[in-house]
């Protein structure tokens, strides 16, 4: 590969500006935020403010600060954001989020500290790698970044965690499972393949080269459908829901 590809499909050229856009992974960010609307709408009572606190809450926590912690861990994504900017970021979007659910946490159920500090917990255990990575991998991905907002937005509303949540649950952990490995190796050929060379050659005598497009298009391709398919999913929950 001549050039050096972007870090991801809806990262930008790095530095200034750009890089706090493409620090928000945002893809992927609506592709998890809308598991929140699928546990909310889900629920017996759908409740829309509370939609909309729990939604800024995950916004902030995943959206910025959990980003800013990997973004700060290693530099994924190459930007050039100060290490202490990024750090008071994640300290200050995960400390509102953390706020905003012990604010509901006190006008629904105390219960919902537990998924605050889960949520905590996860935001800073997987992005570090703490213990040696040991929350840092497929399954735990999925949990945390599938599972865990479905169940969260629908206990948040249900106050209990019924049969449909924990189906919801599943599928979104399946989905984000999916999600986990495909981009493990689009990131692979994006971040750290310098060269691609050799070629396939078909049955019928085609030959195809060996190159970023043929080891990570399909793969990349796949990502956005999944992404675009869970946001129209929860929007189409949502709008059931407004009928």
């Amino acid at each position: 590969m001549s050039d050096t590809p972007r870090a991801a499909f809806y990262t930008l050229r790095p530095g200034g500006w750009r890089d706090y856009l493409s620090l928000l992974h945002a893809p992927y960010t609506l592709w998890h935020l809308s598991y929140v609307a699928v546990g909310a709408a889900l629920a017996p009572r759908m409740d829309w403010p509370l939609l909309g606190w729990t939604t800024l809450a995950f916004a902030l926590a995943m959206g910025v600060g959990a980003h800013a912690l990997d973004e700060l861990h290693g530099r994924p994504l190459g930007t050039r954001i100060p290490g202490r900017v990024l750090a008071a970021l994640a300290v200050a979007a995960l400390a509102a989020a953390c706020g905003i659910g012990i604010a509901v946490a006190a006008s629904r159920t105390w219960w919902l500290l537990a998924f605050v500090a889960a949520g905590a917990f996860l935001a800073v255990a997987y992005n570090l790698e703490l213990l040696g990575g040991a929350f840092h991998g497929d399954l735990w991905f999925a949990g945390a970044w599938g599972a865990f907002p479905v169940l969260t937005a629908y206990f948040a509303s249900a106050r209990t965690l019924r049969g449909e949540a924990v189906a919801a649950a599943a599928f979104a952990f399946l989905a984000s499972w999916a999600q986990r490995r495909l981009s493990t190796h689009v990131r692979l050929v994006r971040r750290r393949v310098a060269a691609a060379d050799g070629e396939l050659e078909l049955r019928d005598g085609t030959r195809l080269p060996v190159d970023a497009a043929l080891l990570a298009g399909a793969p990349e391709s796949a990502l956005k459908a999944l992404a675009g398919a869970v946001v129209l999913l929860a929007g189409a929950l949502l709008l059931v829901r407004a009928g």
